[in-house]
Protein backbone atom coordinates (compact mmCIF):
# COMPACT_ATOMS: atom_id res chain seq x y z
CA UNK A 1 0.00 0.00 0.00
CA UNK A 2 1.22 3.22 -0.82
CA UNK A 3 0.52 5.98 2.07
CA UNK A 4 -0.64 9.59 1.18
CA UNK A 5 1.77 12.76 2.07
CA UNK A 6 0.92 13.90 5.48
CA UNK A 7 0.09 17.36 3.64
CA UNK A 8 -2.09 15.77 1.03
CA UNK A 9 -3.71 13.75 4.02
CA UNK A 10 -4.91 17.28 5.65
CA UNK A 11 -6.06 18.76 2.59
CA UNK A 12 -8.26 15.52 1.71
CA UNK A 13 -9.63 15.15 5.46
CA UNK A 14 -13.23 16.25 5.65
CA UNK A 15 -16.48 15.35 7.24
CA UNK A 16 -18.31 12.05 5.76
CA UNK A 17 -21.94 11.41 6.71
CA UNK A 18 -23.00 9.15 4.06
CA UNK A 19 -21.67 5.69 4.56
CA UNK A 20 -20.97 2.04 2.51
CA UNK A 21 -21.75 -0.93 4.44
CA UNK A 22 -18.48 -2.34 3.42
CA UNK A 23 -17.33 -3.66 6.47
CA UNK A 24 -13.28 -2.42 7.36
CA UNK A 25 -10.55 -4.94 7.55
CA UNK A 26 -9.53 -5.39 10.67
CA UNK A 27 -5.67 -4.29 10.10
CA UNK A 28 -6.65 -1.32 8.96
CA UNK A 29 -8.89 -0.33 11.97
CA UNK A 30 -5.99 -1.46 13.94
CA UNK A 31 -3.79 0.52 11.93
CA UNK A 32 -5.92 3.72 12.99
CA UNK A 33 -6.23 2.57 16.46
CA UNK A 34 -2.29 2.50 16.54
CA UNK A 35 -2.29 5.95 14.78
CA UNK A 36 -4.71 7.03 17.74
CA UNK A 37 -2.98 5.96 20.27
CA UNK A 38 0.50 7.81 19.13
CA UNK A 39 -0.89 11.08 19.58
CA UNK A 40 0.56 13.08 22.03
CA UNK A 41 -0.27 12.93 25.94
CA UNK A 42 -0.06 15.14 28.91
CA UNK A 43 3.57 13.38 30.72
CA UNK A 44 2.81 10.51 28.33
CA UNK A 45 0.30 9.22 30.57
CA UNK A 46 -2.07 8.49 27.52
CA UNK A 47 -5.37 9.31 28.92
CA UNK A 48 -7.54 8.28 26.68
CA UNK A 49 -9.28 5.06 25.51
CA UNK A 50 -11.50 4.09 22.42
CA UNK A 51 -14.44 1.92 22.24
CA UNK A 52 -14.65 0.21 19.01
CA UNK A 53 -18.90 -0.10 18.44
CA UNK A 54 -19.89 -2.17 15.68
CA UNK A 55 -23.38 -3.19 17.35
CA UNK A 56 -26.59 -1.93 15.61
CA UNK A 57 -28.47 -2.00 18.43
CA UNK A 58 -25.90 -0.52 20.07
CA UNK A 59 -24.94 2.51 17.11
CA UNK A 60 -28.50 3.16 17.02
CA UNK A 61 -29.05 4.28 20.80
CA UNK A 62 -25.73 6.23 20.26
CA UNK A 63 -27.38 7.80 16.97
CA UNK A 64 -30.73 8.72 19.55
CA UNK A 65 -28.06 10.34 21.86
CA UNK A 66 -26.72 12.32 19.27
CA UNK A 67 -29.59 14.24 18.95
CA UNK A 68 -30.98 11.67 15.73
CA UNK A 69 -27.84 12.12 14.06
CA UNK A 70 -29.17 9.36 11.28
CA UNK A 71 -26.07 8.72 9.82
CA UNK A 72 -23.80 7.70 12.81
CA UNK A 73 -26.24 4.33 12.82
CA UNK A 74 -25.25 3.92 8.92
CA UNK A 75 -21.49 3.46 9.64
CA UNK A 76 -19.80 0.17 9.95
CA UNK A 77 -18.23 1.16 12.99
CA UNK A 78 -18.03 3.76 15.72
CA UNK A 79 -15.09 4.54 17.55
CA UNK A 80 -15.87 6.17 21.05
CA UNK A 81 -13.10 8.48 22.19
CA UNK A 82 -13.19 8.62 25.79
CA UNK A 83 -10.89 10.64 28.30
CA UNK A 84 -9.78 8.68 30.96
CA UNK A 85 -9.96 10.73 34.25
CA UNK A 86 -8.05 8.45 36.57
CA UNK A 87 -4.98 7.88 34.25
CA UNK A 88 -4.61 11.64 33.92
CA UNK A 89 -5.05 12.17 38.01
CA UNK A 90 -1.41 12.93 38.64
CA UNK A 91 -2.14 16.41 37.22
CA UNK A 92 -4.77 16.95 39.54
CA UNK A 93 -8.02 19.03 38.39
CA UNK A 94 -6.38 20.65 35.66
CA UNK A 95 -5.52 16.87 34.42
CA UNK A 96 -8.85 16.10 34.85
CA UNK A 97 -10.51 18.91 33.50
CA UNK A 98 -8.13 19.47 30.53
CA UNK A 99 -5.30 17.08 29.08
CA UNK A 100 -7.98 14.17 29.87
CA UNK A 101 -9.17 15.75 27.10
CA UNK A 102 -6.89 17.51 24.88
CA UNK A 103 -5.17 13.98 24.90
CA UNK A 104 -8.36 12.74 23.99
CA UNK A 105 -8.86 15.25 21.13
CA UNK A 106 -4.94 14.60 20.19
CA UNK A 107 -5.95 10.59 19.39
CA UNK A 108 -8.97 12.25 17.42
CA UNK A 109 -7.16 14.11 14.88
CA UNK A 110 -4.83 11.28 14.18
CA UNK A 111 -7.99 8.82 13.46
CA UNK A 112 -9.18 11.46 11.09
CA UNK A 113 -5.96 11.57 9.27
CA UNK A 114 -5.44 7.77 9.54
CA UNK A 115 -8.59 7.21 8.22
CA UNK A 116 -8.25 9.17 4.78
CA UNK A 117 -5.01 7.33 4.47
CA UNK A 118 -6.10 4.24 4.67
CA UNK A 119 -9.38 5.27 2.02
CA UNK A 120 -11.92 5.97 4.85
CA UNK A 121 -14.00 8.60 5.60
CA UNK A 122 -15.34 9.93 9.51
CA UNK A 123 -16.79 12.37 11.29
CA UNK A 124 -16.19 14.29 14.26
CA UNK A 125 -18.82 13.61 16.49
CA UNK A 126 -18.94 15.93 19.71
CA UNK A 127 -23.17 16.80 19.33
CA UNK A 128 -24.18 14.22 22.08
CA UNK A 129 -25.26 13.26 25.89
CA UNK A 130 -22.38 12.24 27.48
CA UNK A 131 -24.45 10.77 30.39
CA UNK A 132 -26.84 8.93 28.51
CA UNK A 133 -23.77 7.62 26.26
CA UNK A 134 -21.56 7.03 29.25
CA UNK A 135 -24.73 4.42 30.29
CA UNK A 136 -25.40 3.06 27.05
CA UNK A 137 -21.51 1.85 26.90
CA UNK A 138 -21.51 1.33 30.54
CA UNK A 139 -18.31 3.36 31.14
CA UNK A 140 -16.66 3.78 34.77
CA UNK A 141 -17.44 7.05 36.47
CA UNK A 142 -14.06 8.77 35.91
CA UNK A 143 -14.45 8.05 31.69
CA UNK A 144 -15.74 10.92 29.52
CA UNK A 145 -16.93 10.41 26.05
CA UNK A 146 -15.42 13.06 24.15
CA UNK A 147 -16.40 12.35 20.53
CA UNK A 148 -18.38 9.58 18.51
CA UNK A 149 -16.52 8.85 15.71
CA UNK A 150 -18.25 7.18 12.61
CA UNK A 151 -15.71 5.30 10.41
CA UNK A 152 -16.30 4.06 6.92
CA UNK A 153 -16.38 4.07 3.13
CA UNK A 154 -18.40 6.87 1.38
CA UNK A 155 -21.12 6.15 -0.38
CA UNK A 156 -20.37 9.19 -2.39
CA UNK A 157 -17.76 11.48 -4.03
CA UNK A 158 -17.24 14.29 -0.78
CA UNK A 159 -15.75 17.51 -1.32
CA UNK A 160 -14.04 19.69 1.69
CA UNK A 161 -15.48 22.86 3.14
CA UNK A 162 -14.45 25.82 2.67
CA UNK A 163 -11.69 27.98 5.48
CA UNK A 164 -11.82 30.75 6.64
CA UNK A 165 -8.70 33.10 5.71
CA UNK A 166 -5.43 32.08 7.90
CA UNK A 167 -4.59 36.11 8.31
CA UNK A 168 -7.81 36.43 9.86
CA UNK A 169 -7.33 34.17 12.53
CA UNK A 170 -3.62 34.73 12.94
CA UNK A 171 -2.50 37.21 16.04
CA UNK A 172 0.85 38.18 16.66
CA UNK A 173 2.39 38.83 20.15
CA UNK A 174 -1.72 40.45 21.14
CA UNK A 175 -5.09 40.09 20.31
Amino acid sequence: MILMELKEAIRNRHSVRSFSPTPIPQPILEEILLAANRAPSAGNLQARDFIIVNDQTIKEQLCAAALNQTFLAHAPLIIVVCANQKRISPYGTRGTQLYCIQDASAAVEHILLSAVDNGLEACWVGAFDEQVVSKILRVPSYIRPVALIPLGYSKEKGRGTQRMNIKDLVHVNHW
